[in-house]
C-alpha cells in the first residue's frame, strides 16, 4: 500500500527539527542561508536543502498576533510530472509511495524542474559534475521499515507517517471533530490529481499566501503526469521531423553547391575557346 504524511499544520511549532533531521539522514553539506521576510530559513528549497518550514504571521480581528508554521518539501505526487517529462527514465515513482532519482541515468536536460508544478527539483548549479536534488521520502529507510527521519524528528505530532489512505481517513475525521480549528479542506487529497503529502491547516492557502512559494491552487484534480506523457509522447514525431527537414536542408544544399560548381566549370570552359 501506497504510503504518505499527514502534516498538520496547527500541531507544528516551527522548531525545524524536521529540516535539520532531513540534513542530517540525508549527509548535506551545510550552507550559508539568509531569511526571508517572515523568518523563514533557508529562504528556498535547493540542492542542498531538501525540507524547509515556511513562517507565516496572522493578525486576528482582536489585533493579536498569531503564527502559522507550514513544512515544504516534495509532494511526492501520486502521477507525478517529473516522472512523465522524463525521457530517460531518471525519476521514478515507487509503489510505496517515493518519487526517487536515479543519477546515473540522468541526462541533465532538467525537464523535471521545468514540469513540477510545484518547483521541488533543484539543479547542482555549483558542482562540476551536478545532478538533480530533492526529497526523497527517506525510500532507503522506507526500505527496511524505517519510518522519514522528519516524522521521527517531530515533537509535537505535526508530522504523522503511514498508509496514504488511512492519513486521509483521519485528516478528515479532524475536520468533522474540530470544524472550528481546521480549514474544511486536505491539500493533496485530490489536487493535480492526489500527492503523498497531505495538508490540514487552519486556513486556506489563499488566505495564508503559499500560492506563490509552490502551494498552488489553480492546478485542479488533474494528475500532472498526464500533460507530461502528453507532451514527451510527442518527441519522436518532433525528433523525425527535425531529422527530415536536417536532411532536406543538407541535399539542398549540397544540390546548390553541385550546380554553382557546374556553372563555374562552363563559365571557364567558354573563357578557354
Amino acid at each position: 500500500m501506497s504510503k504518505g504524511m499527514l502534516i498538520d499544520t496547527t500541531r507544528c511549532i516551527g522548531c525545524r527539527a524536521c529540516q535539520t533531521a532531513c540534513k542530517s539522514w540525508n549527509n548535506l553539506p551545510g550552507v550559508k542561508t539568509t531569511f526571508s521576510e517572515t523568518w523563514s530559513n533557508p529562504r528556498y528549497l535547493s540542492a542542498a536543502d531538501f525540507t524547509r518550514i515556511i513562517f507565516r504571521e496572522d493578525v486576528h480581528a482582536d489585533g493579536t498576533v498569531g503564527w502559522h508554521f507550514i513544512k515544504r518539501q516534495c509532494m511526492h505526487c501520486n502521477d507525478p510530472a517529473c516522472v512523465s517529462a522524463c525521457p530517460v527514465g531518471a525519476l521514478q515513482k515507487l509503489d510505496s509511495g517515493p518519487v526517487v532519482y536515479d543519477d546515473s541515468k540522468c541526462i541533465g536536460c532538467r525537464y523535471c524542474m521545468m514540469a513540477c508544478p510545484f518547483q521541488i527539483p533543484k539543479f547542482q548549479w555549483d558542482s562540476a559534475v551536478p545532478y538533480i536534488r530533492k526529497c526523497t521520502f527517506c525510500a532507503d529507510r522506507q526500505a527496511v521499515g524505517l519510518e522519514p527521519a522528519c516524522s521521527t524528528t517531530c515533537p509535537t505530532g505535526a508530522l504523522l507517517f503511514g498508509d496514504r489512505d488511512k492519513l486521509l481517513a483521519e485528516a478528515l475525521n479532524r475536520i468533522r471533530q474540530f470544524p472550528a480549528r481546521y480549514h474544511n479542506e486536505v491539500y493533496g487529497e485530490k489536487i493535480a490529481g492526489g500527492t503523498a503529502k497531505l495538508y490540514l491547516t487552519a486556513h486556506s492557502f489563499e488566505v495564508l499566501g503559499l500560492n506563490h512559494r509552490g502551494f498552488r491552487t489553480d492546478l485542479g484534480d488533474t494528475p500532472q503526469g498526464v500533460y507530461g506523457r502528453e507532451w514527451m509522447g510527442k518527441v519522436p514525431l518532433v525528433a523525425l521531423g527535425v531529422g527530415g527537414l536536417t536532411l532536406g536542408l543538407y541535399a539542398l544544399n549540397r544540390r546548390r553547391a553541385e550546380v554553382a560548381a557546374a556553372e563555374a566549370e562552363a563559365r571557364h570552359q567558354e573563357k578557354e575557346v
